[in-house]
């Protein structure tokens, strides 16, 4: 019988043989944003996310970090009614 999971997410899952060497190659802010955020970001994604956002941020970390707390609010706000219903009282802070 597969394994449940009790996490329900929109984020894609993939198979990564080694995750702590991929997180241990994150820069540290990148580290201490993944390790306070609210989704189970994989290290993979999370390097995806922060390239993308310093590229878009002119290689500013702070508002690359900004972006990337944005991209998080996204996908909860996506995920919350699928979660919780829509006449759930968080959905209001979703």
């Amino acid at each position: 019988m597969p394994a449940r999971r009790n996490i329900a997410t929109s984020l894609r899952r993939r198979a990564d043989p080694r995750p702590m060497d991929q997180f241990d190659r994150l820069p540290p802010d990148v580290r201490a944003w993944l390790a306070r955020a609210a989704l189970p970001w994989s290290p993979r994604s999370v390097q995806k996310l922060w390239r993308r956002a310093l590229r878009e941020c002119g290689g500013d970390p702070a508002r690359a970090l900004a972006r990337m707390d944005l991209a998080e609010a996204r996908m909860l706000a996506k995920d919350c009614p699928k979660i919780w219903g829509r006449a759930h009282p968080l959905i209001s802070a979703c």
